[in-house]
């Protein structure tokens, strides 16, 4: 089952960038900014939050639930090791199992990352050793945050998190309603 994430009930930021143009593809993938996420995911966010909010800090969420439809969209115009397959991949966030986001500062200014969202180079790489010690920083204290909720990363996506075994889970078949 999917739950919605909105900052009415959960201590959250929420930049749905494919509801925006604000995104790679320049132009709004859902209809709504509307945010979902498995229930099995549930209790691991409101770990990070409770644990980030002890930080000083907040999640803000870029993404979440995403139909398959917009994935497959995704991985026609950008083919490679960013975007999976929904044909062959394990696919986790149309199975609502993971979650792009950071960090910011309970005044909701984001801390510095050393890249954009959806960055498609080695700049967006959890290793990346080309930007300041600061990000690198911002980068463990998210890692860290995350895994120590249980969730599992991906090594070219600083912003990636998802459950473990992601396969274990449906593809959902949800649309993002029409305003």
């Amino acid at each position: 089952m999917l739950v919605e994430i909105s900052p009415k009930n959960f201590d959250v930021i929420l930049d749905l960038r494919y509801a925006t143009s604000n995104n790679v593809c320049g132009h709004a993938l859902y209809s709504r900014p509307i945010c979902y996420l498995h229930e099995a995911m549930i209790p691991g966010l409101q770990q990070t939050i409770k644990s980030a909010k002890n930080l000083g800090l907040k999640l803000k969420i870029f993404d979440g639930f995403r139909p398959i439809e917009v994935q497959q969209y995704l991985y026609d115009k950008f083919p490679g090791d960013f975007i999976s397959n929904p044909q062959t991949g394990a696919i986790p966030h149309c199975r609502g199992v993971a979650i792009d986001l950071t960090l910011t500062d309970l005044k909701g200014r984001e801390l510095d990352m050393g890249s954009d969202f959806d960055e498609f180079s080695d700049l967006a790489f959890h290793n990346c050793k080309k930007i300041s010690v600061e990000a690198q920083r911002n980068r463990l204290l998210l890692l860290g945050l995350m895994t120590g909720a249980g969730f599992d990363f991906y090594s070219k996506e600083w912003w990636h998190y998802q459950l473990f075994k992601p396969r274990e889970y449906e593809v959902m078949k949800l649309r993002i309603p029409n305003s």
